[in-house]
């Protein structure tokens, strides 16, 4: 009964899919600055760069035309290869810029953006990450929201904290809707959603192969004033750190 009440009140509020975490926020801005810092494109420069979990490509194509010597694009999924792959001829950049599902080959750097929140096995990940990495490389990680967010779940921020609000399946129910994939948690959802926070995320890094060599938690601008460490987890825009190799 309390699963229908909320599922009805979800209805009300939305009838249909709401318009949050669509990426506007980056519209005539480079996603990669503003997620990895002013620093990130000088530092790529004439290095070897996986980006791991490159989707459609958009983010390696932008690092190949960024001065990187070479970027490997890494995905599970063949069709979103497919599209990265004709990015990358239209760019003109298809020579230095490969798109696979797996590789051998070592990286000065290995990227990770905008995918920690989604990954299934979070620690299974950082682990194939430090495998990726040549003994002095480094891994840069970005991504957010995470859980604790007021849109850390993603679709299902209906309004700031709602997933935190309602229960889960009320929201898979709404979700229903208007997705047919038949999820019926949100770790199923398209693209996943593992509910990460920080301070997980933080143990992951200290159970791994790998060590912060910097770690930042860049505030939500509207709540800046407010971002300390006991808020952190509701006031953190983005995570962003640095890995290597642990000694």
């Amino acid at each position: 009964m309390f699963t229908n009440l909320q599922y009805r009140i979800l209805k009300k509020i939305s009838p249909a899919a709401p318009d949050c975490c669509s990426g506007s926020v980056y519209e005539g801005k480079s996603k990669l600055a503003v997620l990895m810092g002013d620093e990130f494109f000088p530092k790529i420069a004439g290095k070897v760069i996986i980006d791991f979990g490159c989707g459609e490509g958009a983010d390696a194509v932008e690092m190949a035309g960024g001065g990187a010597k070479r970027v490997i694009g890494i995905d599970i999924r063949e069709h979103v290869l497919q599209e990265a792959r004709q990015k990358a001829l239209r760019a003109g950049v298809h020579d230095t810029c490969l798109f696979v599902s797996s590789t051998k080959e070592t990286a000065d750097i290995v990227v990770s953006v905008d995918a920690f929140e989604h990954f299934a096995d979070p620690a299974g990940i950082l682990r194939i990450l430090s495998s990726l990495l040549q003994p002095a490389g480094e891994v840069l990680v970005s991504f957010g929201p995470t859980w604790h967010h007021p849109l850390g779940g993603h679709l299902f921020s209906v309004f700031p904290w709602a997933h935190l609000i309602f229960s889960e399946k009320a929201l898979i129910r709404w979700r229903s809707t208007f997705k047919t994939d038949g999820a019926t948690r949100f770790s199923e959802v398209a693209g996943g959603l593992n509910q990460m926070t920080i301070v997980r995320f933080e143990q992951l890094v200290a159970d791994s192969p790998l060590q912060f060599a910097d770690f930042e938690l860049v505030p939500i601008k509207k709540l800046r004033r407010l971002h300390n460490r006991l808020t952190r987890e509701f006031t953190t825009a983005v995570v962003r750190c640095r890995l290597v190799k642990r000694t």
